[in-house]
């Protein structure tokens, strides 16, 4: 094969333009991943304000025996769960003070 001057001259540019392509490719699926991750950051501090919010609800004693009363809180200690679920899921950290309170509630439910 012979190549010229000016079909080397062609292929070079060729495979610059396609290096500059993906390096601006990547620079910009870099700065999704990185507006993704602040955005997952964001929604976990509030998942985790709520859940501190449902639990000190939770805590508090109930003298009223209704059926609905107890169905309210029982929906809000499955939303309260939900929301550790999600953060879980979200961050892939153990959380372990949330685990630790959720023993203890599941202990004191069994007594």
């Amino acid at each position: 094969m012979n190549f010229k001057g000016a079909d080397l001259i062609y292929v070079l540019t060729a495979i610059s333009l396609l290096c500059i392509l993906s390096i601006y490719f990547c620079i910009k699926f870099a700065l999704m991943l990185i507006t993704l991750r602040d955005a997952i950051e964001d929604s976990l501090d509030i998942i985790d304000e709520k859940y501190y919010r449902i639990s000190k609800i939770l805590e508090i004693p109930v003298f009223f025996d209704s059926k609905e009363v107890k169905l309210a809180l029982s929906d809000l200690e499955d939303a309260r769960n939900a929301l550790l679920a999600v953060a879980n899921k979200l961050s892939k950290e153990e959380l372990l003070e949330d685990e630790e309170v959720n023993a203890n509630y599941y202990e004191e439910e069994e007594k």
